[in-house]
């Protein structure tokens, strides 16, 4: 007797990377914000493109706002003869011919093998919320009418920022004065006058961490601070200012930092950063908070924004920081004035700095090898000794 897996709503639906119809490799756990409904049709016969077409009528709702439609194909064939529609806004298809995605939906069997050939097949739509927990699954019925149950299901719920009867708050951390403003002037300063490089995203290439540019995911030149008065400066401020509030709010008892950078974003390259998560690669892994710390006002734009828990965008004040754990999907909207400078570390504890020295052999030639830093405790210490 097949055994499969079977959703529940309310359950984090399973994240996965895989290929799909619109790039090789897609992060699925990135497309939260919006309604998201998968659609399990297996193969492109006569069922599964009645199913296709049904969803196809309604791109009103599938507009990557309100809701996206991600279609699973487990027969090689449906690609080879370009059976499914061509690209088109809302709708994408993962190519999951060994079965990974469907296993962990339960549309195939636990012990189905690689080869998806005669694997009995639960035909079912799952709806996700935009925090990626199961809403509702539709198992297809012969007559077509799980497509017409799902549309009306679709039309009754709120506007994904109010999904959840209200609006939502990110659970964030938003902390004034935690640099001064001379401090954020140094560092501004620091920026132009060096005018910094352009860096890329972190991504898993053959089991190793590296640095790849892309400019549709990521537009930022990042300055790195050396100065060594400058970071202990950095170090003293986030131990007196930061690391008491992470104890308070999360029982975290932070001591370490990763990177000492001050990044750019500017209007004349359409600086941005689209949805990611920051501790997805073995080279990231140790990451436990992101801080941004705006250093000027003076720009449009540049908001940090979490879609998962509504549009709103924050851009706190000069020398205020945003804390939030590195797990939460977020985004920097596209500058459309002036430039926008922001220091913008990570932060972890002694556990997690372990991970870190233990990962260092999956790491490309272009990531920098793990160094221990001091803690947040001895730069206390060493500043409380100099005043």
């Amino acid at each position: 007797m097949p055994s499969y897996r079977n959703l529940m709503s309310g359950e984090p639906a399973p994240w996965f990377i895989a290929r799909a119809s619109t790039r090789e490799q897609y992060a699925f756990d990135t497309a939260g914000g919006r309604y998201l409904v998968l659609c399990f049709f297996a193969t492109a016969d006569a069922r599964g493109i009645s199913a296709i077409r049904a969803a196809l009528e309604y791109p009103d709702l599938f507009d990557d706002a309100t809701a996206s439609f991600f279609g699973v194909s487990i027969d090689p064939s449906d690609e080879a003869r370009q059976r499914l529609p061509t690209r088109q806004r809302g709708y994408r298809f993962f190519w999951d011919f060994a079965g990974e995605i469907c296993r962990l939906y339960g549309a195939v069997p636990h012990d189905a093998g690689p080869v998806m050939t005669n694997v009995p097949v639960r035909r079912m739509w799952i709806v996700l919320d935009p925090t990626l927990r199961v809403l509702k699954v539709i198992p297809f019925i012969q007559d077509g009418g799980d497509a017409c149950e799902l549309v009306t299901y679709l039309r009754s719920l709120p506007p994904p920022a109010k999904h959840a009867g209200v609006e939502m708050q990110a659970p964030i951390l938003l902390l004034p004065n935690v640099f001064e403003t001379s401090f954020c002037e140094e560092l501004v300063e620091r920026h132009a006058r060096d005018g910094g490089f352009e860096t890329g995203v972190m991504r898993e290439v053959a089991g190793r961490t590296v640095a790849i540019q892309d400019h549709g995911h990521k537009r930022r030149r990042d300055y790195v601070i050396k100065n060594e008065r400058l970071i202990q400066a950095i170090r003293q401020r986030f131990a007196r200012a930061v690391a008491p509030e992470l104890l308070k709010a999360y029982q975290y008892k932070a001591t370490r930092m990763e990177r000492h950078v001050v990044g750019c974003y500017s209007a004349a390259d359409g600086g941005h950063f689209v949805a990611h998560r920051d501790n997805t690669t073995k080279g990231t892994a140790h990451r436990r908070f992101a801080a941004s710390i705006n250093l000027n006002s003076d720009f449009d734009g540049g908001e940090v924004n979490f879609p998962e828990y509504g549009p709103r965008g924050f851009k706190p004040a000069p020398g205020s920081a945003v804390i939030f754990s590195c797990s939460l999907l977020h985004s920097v909207s596209r500058v459309s004035r002036g430039r926008r400078y922001a220091y913008l570390p990570f932060i972890y504890d002694d556990d997690a700095a372990r991970i870190r020295q233990n990962n260092n052999e999956f790491l490309g030639d272009n990531v920098a090898a793990y160094a221990r830093e001091e803690s947040f405790a001895a730069s206390r210490l060493r500043e409380i000794e100099t005043r």
